[in-house]
């Protein structure tokens, strides 16, 4: 069974009346920093979060709580992200590619870690798939702990409130409301965008060396 957005078992909406408040916890915990989690839909499933929040529908926590909840998730799933970096980083970078694992994911990640350095954990928090690599690319390339423990409780308060809260006020929008599978399309085609003018830059560069 499919939606506009995909399979149901990535569909937010589905997951979240299937699941509630512990699904969305535990797959923003995996998509921070699981090997298994890059194709987990974070952005989506907090916005509709939000957005059922706003009306009353699967979810009947109050904002903060969710807010709150999710920050924590997302954290502790970059801590988890870093420590097996740090273990297993080196073995990492030689595994070879399976149906859950590519090594252009792991690459990307580098990449980004190189390009931004401290900076990335906070950056790489919006954009999807670098999300789940990055942690552990920090790890394995022995990040200072302080530095990355600051800057995942920022990336993530950022990520985890910031998206929820835009969708729950967004859901008051009867235009919003009467759109939802359209807005998240759109939320899924701006995530990516990062990803494609990254993809675009890495062939210029191939094009120019060869």
């Amino acid at each position: 069974m499919t939606s506009a957005l995909g399979p149901t078992f990535i569909d937010p909406e589905w997951l979240i009346s299937t699941f509630g408040l512990v699904g969305i916890l535990l797959i923003v915990f995996a998509e921070s920093g699981l090997l298994f989690g890059f194709f987990l839909p974070g952005d989506s499933l907090l916005f509709t979060g939000g957005l059922l929040i706003a009306g009353g529908t699967y979810l009947h926590q109050p904002l903060w709580l969710m807010c709150l909840l999710v920050s924590i998730a997302a954290i502790a799933g970059d801590q988890v992200g870093y420590l097996f970096g740090r273990r297993f980083g080196p073995a990492l970078f030689r595994r070879p590619n399976s149906r859950l694992f590519k090594q252009e994911n792991l690459t990307r990640a580098q990449e980004f870690f190189a390009k931004y350095g401290a900076r990335s954990i906070v950056l790489a928090r919006f954009v999807p798939i670098v999300r789940t690599f990055t942690p552990i690319v920090a790890g394995a390339s022995h990040m200072y702990y302080r530095t990355f423990l600051l800057y995942n409780v920022l990336g993530g308060t950022l990520w985890g409130c910031g998206v929820t809260v835009l969708g729950y006020f967004l859901g008051q929008i009867a235009f919003v409301k009467s759109n939802i599978e359209l807005i998240l399309i759109g939320i899924v085609l701006v995530s990516v965008i990062p990803i494609g003018i990254e993809l675009l830059r890495s062939r210029r560069k191939r094009r120019r060396v060869s």
